[in-house]
Formats: C-alpha cells, structure tokens, sequence
C-alpha cells in the first residue's frame, strides 16, 4: 500500500492471530534482553517496524544511522516486518512476555491488552515536553486512562475520496453534508450512468467504515464507548444505523461485482476510482496513492470530504474516524529507546518524512510541509477535530472487531438484518469479556 508497509490494512489486531502459526517464542527469544547490551559493550536497541516499502524504509535507516553517529555508544538493530509477518510474530512475543525494545503499534484494545500484561512503558512524563503540539486525535490511540504509551508519527482519517468531474456530470455542484443530501447524491450519480461508489466487499473492512460512520453520527462518540464498555451493541441507534446502510445498499451503488472484489488490486476498489469508473470511495488517507498505484489516478479531479452528518443524530460533522501508527517501548528498555523516540521525532525528520512519504504529520510545527491539496484538507479536517473514534476492530477486542466487519459484510450482501448485527457483535463482546 503506502509508504509505511501496508500500515492502512492494519484494521485487525494481531492478537486475534493464533499463536500456533509454527513461530515459536524461543525463535524469537533475543528480544528485549534486559541489560540491552551487545558483544561490542554498545547499548543495544531492537526496532520493530513495518515500514517495508521506499523511501520511507530507507529513510528510517538513515535515521537510525545518524542516532548512532550521535551516539556512539548505541547500537540500533533493526527488524523490518511486512504487516502481516509482524502481527503474527508481535502475538509470540506478547505471549512469551518479550516485546522489542522499540515497537510499531496501531493502539486500543492490542496495547491495552500489552500494557495489563506489563509489557509497555508509560511515556507520559518522558515525552509529554517535546510532544505537546501534537493533534490530539493523533495522540488518542496511544492514550489509556489518561496516560501515554505510543508517540505517533503518522495519523490520517477515513472521508469520502470523490471524482469531482463526475459529481460535475450528475449536476452535483458542492460534496453533501447531511445523510439525506448523500443518498441524493448517489441517486443523480445513478441517474447519469455512474457507477456511485467502488467497495471491496470481498476484503470486509472498508464495508465497516460505513457502519461505523454511521454509528457514530447517529449514536455519537459516548455511546460508542459504553457500548464497548458494557459489551452491549444492541441499542436502537446502532439498530438505526445499519438500518441507513440497508437504505444506501437498496439504491445498489457500488460497481458490478463489488462482494467479489479486492481493494487494491487493479480490478478492485481502488482502481475503480483511480481509473473513473466510480465516483467516489469512503477510505482512509492512502486512498490517493493506492489509486495511482492500481489504476490510472484522477490528478487534480480528485477531491475529499468528511462523511456527512446524519439528521437527528448525536454525532458531529467534526467528529473523525481514523487512527494512527506509532512507536511503543517495552517496559524496562534502555533509555536510549525513548532518546531515539525524540531525534526520529525532531522537526526537520518529521518535514522530510512528510514531503517524501507522505505522511500526514502528527506535530502543528511540520503540518507547512504539506503541499498536496487533499492531504492538506485530511490534515485541516484532523486539526478542526471535536472527537475521535479509533478504528473498531482496533479500538475494540480483536474478536469484537473482526466480527464487526463479518456481521457489516453480511448485512450490505443482504444476509444479516440490522437488528442481527447488533446482536451478533454484542454477542462476541460479551464472549470476550
């Protein structure tokens, strides 16, 4: 996917992966040595990242480079996993109680779990003076009760990525702001011959972005929370939004074959807006180079905006869905570990990161390193945020997650009612708790 490794695809805890994928902890067992030191007498720090693709990769080893020139007493050993590879193998890890020195972490329920089990350290008080203008919403994932476990160095928001010449051709003068002005606007897309939204609904996850949307515009951010809290999913608000999902699969906006369809494959998803077949899909801020990437990309025609409100609703416009990826500590590693946590963090690497990568930035002071119009709106859209909801089946217990995009999926192929996917999810809650 992007620059950082396929971070986007990580919507599922790796916790939910078996630990009998046939890699055992003894094979793993060198991490998180706790003198941290090596046969040379050097500190040494193990980095787990999953920043598999360039420039970014070569740019992080560059950085780890530089730390050590600055401090020749340290040692950065780094482990580049590819996204899948590092889930299953951070599940041995935790499970034998041996976390790298420095890991990747996506937050909520897997490093909640981590830090109950002991394995992380609490940043607050290590951080919190070179971290204080960063976006909250970028922070949020890494914050449990009220303490910080992760530094972020990326964060990003799921929103509608559109093509604003076919909107133009179906009369649709301004992106929708409302529920209602939605379901509209896919109605003059469908009247014109365009095929109104690109899903792949064989991958599961991006049918979840709507539910979830939805969830939070009609039950808000409060009750998303309770909810997972109380392991009870069943109330008429979550009932209602997957009954406004049945209400935009009744109109059949998506491309032909969309239940069979992958996401950035050059027949899926992502290709269907980057080569203008579709007009428009609801994804996270990668949406753009993974359209270039499976398809032809719409260059200037390419627009976003935030997922509209629904009326009546206790949600708000301003409230985001997203995440972020950042960097956890073991608990007991070297201090150089937090020491490399701040360089990596300095300014001129953040502004670098952005402008190569593209990464959206989580510090106020690197956000002028954006040029792309549509990254610049993600970012302004984040920054103007009055709540933030983690990805669910991040945000929640793995199983919970997972059976959030299952149930989701089953309802927009016509399988699941509303109410049943209320009932099945609070069933595996309830399970898990």
């Amino acid at each position: 996917m992007r620059a950082l490794g396929n971070t986007s695809l990580s919507r599922r805890g790796f916790l939910a992966a078996s630990a009998a994928t046939g890699l055992g902890a003894a094979a793993l067992s060198a991490c998180g040595s706790s003198d941290g030191g090596n046969s040379s007498g050097k500190t040494e720090i193990e980095w787990w990242n999953i920043t598999t693709t360039q420039p970014a990769k070569k740019l992080w080893a560059q950085r780890a480079k530089e730390f050590e020139a600055a401090h020749p007493d340290v040692k950065i050993k780094i482990v580049t996993l590819e996204n899948e590879a590092y889930k299953s193998k951070m599940t041995a890890q935790t499970a034998s109680g041996k976390l790298p020195d420095i890991f990747h972490t996506w937050g909520g329920g897997v490093l909640k779990q981590q830090i109950d089990a002991g394995l992380v350290e609490d940043l607050t008080d290590k951080v919190s003076s070179w971290t204080k203008d960063y976006l909250p919403a970028a922070q949020a994932p890494f914050r449990i009760e009220d303490r910080s476990y992760a530094v972020p160095f990326d964060v990003g928001m799921v929103g509608f990525w559109y093509n604003k010449a076919l909107f133009k051709q179906a009369g649709i003068a301004t992106p929708p702001t409302t529920w209602s002005g939605y379901l509209d606007a896919v109605q003059a897309l469908k009247d014109e011959g365009i095929t109104p939204i690109a899903l792949a609904g064989k991958e599961k996850w991006p049918g979840m972005y709507y539910w979830a949307y939805l969830s939070m515009r009609v039950a808000g951010l409060d009750a998303m929370q309770k909810a997972s809290d109380d392991a009870d999913f069943t109330g008429e608000d979550f009932v209602k939004a997957g009954e406004q999902l049945k209400e935009l699969v009744a109109l059949k906006p998506f491309q032909k074959g969309f239940l069979g369809a992958a996401y950035s494959t050059p027949t899926g998803e992502a290709a269907a807006v980057g080569n203008g077949k579709a007009a428009m899909e609801l994804m996270g801020q990668w949406a753009p180079v993974v359209q270039a990437d499976a398809g032809k990309g719409l260059g200037k025609d390419l627009g976003f905006f935030s997922f509209p409100e629904v009326e009546g609703g206790k949600g708000a416009l301003t409230e985001v869905f997203g995440g972020s990826n950042g960097h956890a500590v073991r608990k007991g590693a070297p201090d150089a570990a937090v020491e490399f946590l701040k360089f990596f963090a300095e300014k001129e690497f953040a502004e670098k990161l952005v402008k190569e990568t593209g990464l959206v930035p989580v510090s106020k002071a690197a956000q002028g390193a954006l040029t792309d119009p549509n990254l610049i709106a993600v970012s302004d859209a984040l920054g103007k945020s009055t709540g933030f909801q983690l990805y669910l089946d991040q945000a929640y217990a793995p199983a919970v997650g997972q059976e959030i995009n299952d149930s989701v999926a089953a309802l927009i192929a016509g399988s699941k009612s509303p109410e049943q996917v209320t009932r099945s999810v609070t069933q595996v809650a309830k399970s898990e708790g």
